[in-house]
C-alpha cells in the first residue's frame, strides 16, 4: 500500500488545484529567499504547469547565487518583470503576507492558497495549509504531490530535496523524521541528487564570503553566563570584503554551534535597518516568541525579525529581552 503523508491536507490541496484551472497563477516566495523558499516555488510552479495550469514563480529579491542552478527552466520573475494581467496568487514558505515584500504584496493583495510550516503563520490566505510539525515547506509539497499522484520531474525533485536538506540543517535538526527520509528516498528515485545539491551549496565558496565569516566570528559577544552568543555584521563588513547580505546566509548557525550556548543570534545592518536572526538548540526556547517581541516570527528553534534601529542602540535592549526570555524558559513561564 502506498504511504499517505498528509491525507486531510491533500484533499484541500487538490481541490484548490482544480480551482486554479483556467487562471494564471503566481507562486509567491519571501524576501531574501532561502533554499526552502526557492525549492518550494520551483517545485510547485513546475507541478502546476505539468497539470496544464500556467504558473510563474515571483519574488521581490533575486534568486541567490548558490541556488540559481536549482531553478532550471522554471519561469521565475522578479516582481517588476511579471507579465501584465490577472493572476491568482499562491504563497509558499511565507509566515505572513508582508513577507512577500511591498511591491509583490501590492500586486497580489489577496492570496488564494498559503502553504507553509511556520508555527507563527498568520493564516492570511483564503485557504491555508499549515503544518508546523513539517521540517520544511518542501516536505509538505512533496507529500501533497505524492498523495495526489501528481507528476514530479527531476528538476522539481531536486528543488524539493534542496528545501528539505537546507531547512533540516542537512538532516541534523529534530524535525528530521523517518517520513522525511522516506520522502527524500522517493525524490532521489525521481532524479534528485544529494551529492550535486551539496556541491552547489557548499563547495563553491567565494574568498570574500570566508573573509566576511571571519569578521562575523570575531564579533561574537557572550551573554547571560555564556548561554547566549550574539554576532553582528555591519555595512562596512560588506564593503571591505566585496560581499552582499546574501553571502551571510546561515552564518547565524555558527553562533548556536558553540558548546554551552542555548540561543545564537546574528544582528545584521542593512540599509539603515537591522535584521535579527535567532537560533536555538531546543524547542523549549521558543525563539519565535522572542522574535515576536520585535514584530517577527518563525519556528521554535529558528526565527527572525526586522527593526528600524541602529545596532549600538538596539544591542542593550536586545540583550535584556533575551535575558527575560531565558528567565521565562527556566521558570516554565512561556506559553
Amino acid at each position: 500500500m502506498t504511504k499517505s503523508y498528509f491525507p486531510e491536507e491533500s484533499i484541500t490541496f487538490v481541490r484548490n488545484v482544480d480551482l486554479l484551472r483556467g487562471h494564471r497563477v503566481a507562486v509567491l516566495g519571501h524576501r531574501r529567499p532561502d533554499g526552502d523558499c526557492i525549492g518550494s516555488q520551483v517545485a510547485l510552479t513546475r507541478v502546476l504547469n505539468a497539470t496544464g495550469i500556467e504558473a510563474f514563480a515571483v519574488n521581490i529579491d533575486p534568486v541567490p547565487r548558490t541556488l540559481k542552478s536549482f531553478v532550471g527552466d522554471t519561469p521565475f520573475f522578479l516582481a517588476g518583470g511579471l507579465p501584465a494581467g490577472e493572476f491568482l496568487a499562491v504563497s509558499v514558505d511565507c509566515a505572513d503576507h508582508a513577507r512577500v515584500g511591498g511591491s509583490v504584496r501590492d500586486r497580489f493583495p489577496n492570496v488564494r492558497l498559503n502553504i507553509d510550516h511556520h508555527v507563527s503563520n498568520t493564516l492570511y490566505a483564503e485557504e491555508n495549509i499549515i503544518l508546523p510539525e513539517a521540517c520544511a515547506t518542501g516536505e509538505i509539497l512533496a507529500g501533497l504531490f505524492f498523495d495526489n499522484e501528481l507528476a514530479v520531474d527531476s528538476v522539481a525533485a531536486q528543488a524539493l530535496y534542496l528545501g528539505i536538506a537546507t531547512d533540516t540543517g542537512q538532516f541534523c535538526y529534530s524535525g528530521t523524521t523517518a517520513s522525511v527520509f522516506d520522502i527524500c528516498r522517493r525524490l532521489c528515485e525521481l532524479g534528485a541528487s544529494p551529492s550535486q545539491a551539496a556541491h552547489e551549496l557548499y563547495e563553491k565558496e567565494k574568498p570574500g564570503r570566508i573573509q566576511l565569516l571571519q569578521r562575523f566570528l570575531a564579533s561574537f559577544r557572550m551573554e547571560h553566563g555564556n548561554r547566549v552568543c550574539i554576532g553582528s555584521i555591519t555595512d562596512d563588513f560588506y564593503e571591505e570584503t566585496g560581499t552582499t547580505p546574501e553571502d551571510a546566509e546561515n552564518f547565524v548557525d555558527y553562533s548556536r554551534s558553540l558548546d554551552g550556548v542555548e540561543i545564537g543570534s546574528l544582528l545584521e545592518e542593512r540599509n539603515g535597518q537591522l535584521k535579527g536572526s535567532l537560533r536555538a538548540k531546543e524547542h523549549r526556547y521558543r525563539v519565535d516568541l522572542l522574535a515576536k517581541q520585535f514584530s517577527g516570527g518563525g519556528h521554535a528553534c529558528a526565527a527572525g525579525f526586522n527593526v528600524e534601529r541602529k545596532l549600538e542602540d538596539f544591542f542593550p535592549e536586545f540583550v535584556t529581552a533575551i535575558g527575560e526570555h531565558l528567565r521565562q524558559v527556566d521558570t516554565g513561564g512561556l506559553s
